[in-house]
C-alpha cells in the first residue's frame, strides 16, 4: 500500500491531475487540522485498505471546489462550522447520500433533510464566568448578556465569526428578528472591550480582570487545560452551560459533505460511516475536546466532568436559514465598532 500523503505543504502546489482516482483511494479536502484528521485516517485505512490524500487549508477550499468543477479531484470536504456545511450545500456542490449507517448515527437535528450535509461532532457555545469574581452562573441565558446588569462586563471575539453568527442566528430562530436586534444591541453595550482576538483570548481577558464574562466553544477549555502556557486561563473560569430552563444551550457542529463530481463515490461514503462511527467518534471526542454526534459515544472524562446539558432542540438546518438575518443585524447594529 502506498503511503498516505497528508501534509499540507506537499499539496499545496498540486494541479487537479495530482489526485489521482484509483479504486483503492479517496480525496478529501479538509478545514480541519491534521493533528486531528490524520490519526482518525490512519485508522480508516488500516481498517479498509483505502488511501487517502488530503488537501488541508484554513480557507478558500470551497471556492477551489466551485473553481474546479466537474474536474475536481475532492470526494468530501470536512468543515468547521455549519455555516460552511450550508454554504456548500446551497452553491450545489453537494450531492445527497442515502445511508442507514449515517442515519442511525447521527440524530436528525444534525443532518441535512435532504441527506447532502451530515454533523461529526458538536460543541457548545459556553459562556465562561470569573471563577473569582462571580463563580459558576448555572442559571444563565444568552439573553440575559444584554441586561444592564452585565455593563461593561462581557468579552467576545468578532460578531462577525462564524461561532458567533450561528448564535445570533439561533436568537433569531427562537425570538424574531426584532427582538433578536435589541439583544444584539444590548449585548454590544455591555461589552468590556472592542470585540476581538479568538476564543481563547476572551478567557484570558477573564483571567486578566478585564471583564467576568466570555462567550466561547467548550472544547477551548480542554486545549487551555492541556497548554502549559494557558493553563491559568483556564483555572480562571467556570464554564456554564446557557439556557438550561429555556430553549437549551447553542450547539453547533463540524461536519461533512459528499462532493457533487466525487471520483470516488464509494469509497467516500465509506469514509463518511466510519467518520460517525464508535472508532472515529471516540478519537474526536479524546482528542480535541468535542461531543461525539453519535449518542452511544461518551465525551473525554475531561469533558464529561464538566456536567451533562441540555441542548437546543432546534434542528441546525432551521437556525442556518437565518445566518443571513443575523450577519444583516450585526451588520445594522455595528458590532463590531
Amino acid at each position: 500500500m502506498k503511503k498516505m500523503i497528508t501534509a499540507a505543504a506537499a499539496f499545496a502546489a498540486l494541479s487537479l491531475s495530482s489526485f489521482t482516482t484509483f479504486a483503492d483511494e479517496v480525496n478529501v479536502y479538509s478545514f480541519r487540522q491534521p493533528f486531528l484528521i490524520e490519526p482518525i485516517m490512519e485508522k480508516f485505512t488500516a481498517q479498509s485498505g483505502i488511501k487517502v490524500n488530503i488537501l488541508f487549508a484554513k480557507k478558500g477550499l470551497i471556492e477551489r471546489v466551485k473553481r474546479e468543477g466537474a474536474l475536481s479531484p475532492a470526494d468530501l470536504v470536512l468543515t468547521t462550522d455549519i455555516s460552511r456545511l450550508m454554504k456548500l450545500t446551497d452553491q450545489g456542490l453537494t450531492q445527497p447520500v442515502d445511508s442507514k449507517v449515517l442515519s442511525e448515527n447521527i440524530p436528525a437535528q444534525y443532518r441535512d433533510p435532504g441527506q447532502h450535509w451530515f454533523a461529526l461532532t458538536t460543541r457548545v457555545r459556553n459562556i465562561y464566568s470569573s471563577s473569582e469574581r462571580i463563580g459558576p452562573a448555572a442559571d444563565i441565558s444568552y439573553l440575559d448578556l444584554a441586561g444592564p446588569e452585565f455593563k461593561g462586563k462581557i468579552c467576545t471575539r468578532s460578531g462577525k465569526h462564524p461561532y458567533n453568527v450561528s448564535l445570533v442566528a439561533s436568537v433569531i430562530a427562537h425570538e424574531g428578528e426584532a427582538d433578536a436586534k435589541v439583544w444584539l444591541e444590548g449585548l454590544k453595550a455591555n461589552l468590556a472591550r472592542k470585540p476581538q482576538g479568538n476564543d481563547r483570548a476572551q478567557v484570558k481577558a477573564v483571567k486578566d480582570g478585564l471583564c467576568d464574562y466570555a462567550l466561547g466553544n467548550n472544547y477551548y477549555l480542554g486545549k487551555m487545560l492541556a497548554d502549559p502556557k494557558q493553563v491559568s486561563w483556564a483555572e480562571a473560569v467556570d464554564i456554564n452551560f446557557p439556557d438550561q430552563k429555556t430553549n437549551g444551550s447553542h450547539v453547533n457542529v463540524s461536519g461533512v459533505v459528499l462532493a457533487k463530481y466525487a471520483p470516488n463515490k464509494e469509497n467516500a461514503v465509506k469514509l463518511m460511516e466510519f467518520l460517525s462511527d464508535d472508532t472515529a467518534q471516540q478519537m474526536y471526542a479524546e482528542v480535541n475536546y468535542e461531543y461525539p454526534v453519535k449518542e452511544s459515544v461518551q465525551p473525554s472524562k475531561l469533558v464529561a466532568s464538566w456536567g451533562t446539558f441540555k441542548a437546543d432542540p432546534l434542528p441546525l438546518a432551521e437556525i442556518a436559514k437565518q445566518h443571513e438575518a443575523a450577519v444583516k443585524l450585526l451588520d445594522e447594529v455595528k458590532f463590531d465598532l
